[in-house]
């Protein structure tokens, strides 16, 4: 028993001892040092005399980023810039940040500013999921930081951000309002749906998504294959950037500079790599993915479920071209969307649009048109044939015309734009086209 007790005596002494020396190797409080570090980092954002440049990488918006641009004080505000929308480039935002040690040093931008539009819950606003946005964040934990250098991930969604200290003439350039051009937006110009960029001998289709940040490139290899990347890009003060350099073999393009317009030919012209480059319109694929149109079908009915287009068709520059969110059925029941579903009856698939019952709150269909399994053929076209139709469906208006482009007899290419969407797109002059989405 005495042995026992002493060697528990022998471990607490040595405890102690232990406890000492620990305590020893800091001269200063767990809080004192967390002050320091807060200040410093506090000094590090109000010290960069020509503020930082950063780049956002939302979450919820796979390849998509955002440039912005800040400058602190040290009374914790911020002046902000923003490549979001044409305003936000040129008008400088003042709110509050703040500086907290929470599970490690964070970044707080705690009233509203041009950052919180990325996740602001209105679909509307940013083109995310309502009540979600683009899960970006407004509260960053640093996580490394260089000389010229802040690293910042988002405390709940993981937004990406990274800082880098602007230089004096990078500062004047959003002060002078020099971000006002977007002319690589006049892409929304073109008629046709396919865009054919040209760079030297090399060719490619690109596509570009301005709400989403992302351009999209399709090319042929050098064994005929197709070939598919896609990057999001920032507005630079005469072009564009790539938030990852597009590479195919030899050359690599990390953005285009020195845009110009021309309007009577429609053309986009600019620089890549000191080389000349445009960007025009053209009514044919450079790759036609020939099984496109039955993977579009098949898989439908696959989940027994059918495909939904918010707008119908866009013909020559218009967004629903025929009106047909504007429909409404007997009752007076407004539109919802327009439905093609494949395998929805044997032995015919359903064009229709749909109505939102509001009495019973629930989706109804009134009327729709039976069209026979498409015709896919070798070259990779979808054709569709009308069976008959189910209802009274309207011989004129919207729906008619939605109708009787379905059945154009020149068919139509499916261009896979993600996992599960799709564009159909007229054979006949690449002009006309319908986005599909799915529902399941």
């Amino acid at each position: 028993m005495k042995r026992t007790l002493l060697y528990v005596f022998l471990a607490v002494v040595a405890f102690s001892s232990c406890k000492k020396e620990e305590d020893s190797v800091f001269d200063k409080s767990p809080d004192q040092r967390i002050n320091e570090t807060m200040d410093q980092y506090q000094r590090i954002l109000a010290g960069a005399s020509h503020g930082w440049k950063a780049l956002v990488y939302p979450s919820g918006a796979p390849n998509s980023v955002f440039s912005f641009y800040f400058k602190f004080n040290e009374s914790n505000r911020v002046v902000m810039f923003s490549d979001w929308d044409s305003t936000s480039a040129v008008t400088p935002k003042e709110s509050s940040y703040r500086l907290k040690a929470l599970q490690q040093p964070s970044l707080l931008f705690d009233t509203y500013s041009y950052l919180h539009l990325l996740s602001d819950p209105d679909a509307s606003v940013n083109g995310g999921v309502n009540g979600e946005g683009l899960n970006a964040d407004f509260e960053f934990a640093i996580d490394t930081a260089y000389t010229d250098t802040l690293k910042l991930i988002g405390r709940f969604h993981g937004t990406k951000v990274t800082l880098v200290k602007a230089t004096q003439q990078e500062a004047d350039n959003y002060f002078n309002k020099k971000y006002s051009e977007r002319l690589i937006n006049n892409l929304g110009k073109y008629l046709t749906y396919f865009k054919r960029l040209t760079v030297g001998s090399k060719i490619y289709d690109v596509a570009v998504n301005p709400v989403a940040r992302t351009i999209t490139f399709t090319w042929v290899d050098s064994n005929g294959n197709m070939k598919r990347f896609t990057t999001g890009f920032y507005y630079t003060v005469n072009g564009i950037a790539f938030a990852k350099p597009f590479a195919d073999g030899n050359q690599v393009i990390n953005g285009f500079s020195n845009m110009t317009w021309d309007a009577a030919t429609t053309t986009l012209s600019f620089s890549v790599n000191s080389e000349n480059a445009t960007i025009k319109e053209t009514n044919q694929p450079l790759y036609v993915d020939k099984t496109a149109p039955g993977r579009w079908w098949q898989t439908a009915v696959n989940y027994g479920a059918y495909w939904y287009s918010p707008l119908g068709f866009h013909v020559n520059g218009k967004n629903d071209a025929f009106g047909i969110s504007s429909v409404t059925a007997s009752g007076g029941f407004p539109y919802y969307y327009l439905i093609y579903f494949p395998g929805y009856q044997s032995p015919f698939d359903l064009l229709a649009p749909v109505f939102v019952n509001t009495t019973l709150n629930q989706l109804t269909l009134s009327y729709g048109s039976g069209a026979s399994k498409p015709t896919f053929t070798t070259d990779g076209k979808a054709i569709f044939k009308e069976l008959g139709t189910l209802g009274t469906y309207p011989t004129s208006g919207p729906a008619a015309s939605t109708r009787a482009q379905l059945y154009d007899s020149g068919g139509y290419y499916l261009v896979q734009t993600g996992e599960k969407t799709y564009d159909m797109v007229s054979v006949t002059d690449g002009k006309i086209w319908i986005n599909w989405y799915p529902v399941w």
